[in-house]
Formats: structure tokens, sequence, C-alpha cells
């Protein structure tokens, strides 16, 4: 229930971007302010998980929103969502440049973010599953954490975030041939890595004779 009312009020926020772009481009920073407050959430969890630590991640965020509110007057349209997540992925993009290697996910601010739904118990599980639950989401963050980025970051749009492959060739500015082809890549390695746990975690508790 929660779930699907969120969505819909991100739906009714979102027939009125235009008009807050407009402002935004006039220089009304209240107006800039409500589409920060439509789009944080979700350029949040895209840099927390590209980049696996919530400090980095909090200042990534807010280095996004004001690259995007300095280059707002070079937008022009359609689609502000790709516009602005293009942004925080190049963002990302330079951050990890500059650490010159993969950085270590930090497990424990994803299972704790409240955007993921990894970490909130629910009523018709026993504590037993829920345990499970949550082991299941680290190791998945931890076989996203080893894709190389390129294939990280179409995982993270297309399979957390939900935009389509058109979408995600608009943020990537990449062919849609390249975008189905890293996608595809990125979701064998995770099986593999899935499987890899899942006989480990079967071994463990398996009973002795």
């Amino acid at each position: 229930m929660e779930e699907g009312i969120k969505i819909e009020v991100m739906n009714i926020a979102e027939e009125y971007e235009p008009g807050l772009i407009a402002r935004s481009k006039a220089g009304d920073t209240a107006a800039f302010n409500q589409l920060v407050e439509i789009y944080q959430s979700r350029v949040y969890n895209l840099v927390l998980r590209m980049l696996g630590r919530a400090e980095v991640a909090e200042d990534v965020t807010q280095d996004t929103f004001t690259a995007a509110y300095k280059s707002l007057h070079s937008f022009r349209g359609p689609n502000f969502r790709a516009w602005l997540l293009r942004i925080a992925s190049n963002a990302c993009r330079d951050r990890l440049r500059s650490q010159r290697r993969h950085p270590e996910l930090s497990l424990d601010a994803l299972l704790l973010d409240p955007g993921n739904p990894l970490h909130l118990p629910d009523s018709r599980e026993t504590p037993e599953e829920y345990v499970l639950r949550q082991e299941l989401g680290r190791n998945i963050q931890e076989g996203l954490a080893s894709l190389p980025p390129d294939q990280r970051l179409v995982v993270i749009l297309s399979d957390i975030q939900g935009l389509s492959y058109e979408e995600i060739a608009q943020i990537t500015r990449s062919p849609l041939g390249t975008v189905k082809s890293r996608l595809s890549r990125g979701r064998e390695h995770l099986a593999r890595y899935l499987a890899s746990y899942q006989e480990l975690f079967q071994g463990k508790t398996r009973p002795h004779k």
C-alpha cells in the first residue's frame, strides 16, 4: 500500500515538473528545491550502490544537484530524470577514477539505507526468514560491487531502478546494443556469484551426520 502511494505521489509531482524546471531556470531556488525533493532518493540510491559508502554518496549527491542547478540552462528536455542521472553517473565515474580502484562496498550502509527495503522486517516472515533475506541481500550487494563500473551502472538502472533500455542509453550515452550487452554480462556475473553463494550456504546449513 505504502509503495503504491509513493508511486502515485511521484507521478503527481512529475506532472508539475515542466513548470518547476522553467521556474528554476528563471532563478527560483524554491522550485529547484522541489525538484531535489522529487529526485533526491533516486539519485542517492544510485550513487550509494555505485560507490558503496554512505558519506561519499551524500557528498556526490549534493555535488550532482549543485552541478545540475549550474547547468540547468543547458537542459532542453524531454527527460529531466535521464539528464539528472547522467550527471550523477558521471560524478560516480569521476570519483571512481580518482580512487584508482574499485571501492569496497559498505554493506552496513546499504542495508541500513532507508531506501533499501532489505532492512525492513516483514510481518509475514519468521525471524529466520528475515535473517536469510538479509544475508541474501548482503550477497547481492557484494556481487554488485564486484562488477566493473559500466556493468554495475546498467544493472542498477535496470534491475534496481527499473528504467527502460532507451532511458539507460540516454543516461550512459551508449547505443542500445551496448546497454543490452553490458546488462547481459552483468546479470550473468551476478547469477554465477549468487549460485556460488547458494552452494556455500547450503554447505554451511547441511546437518552433520
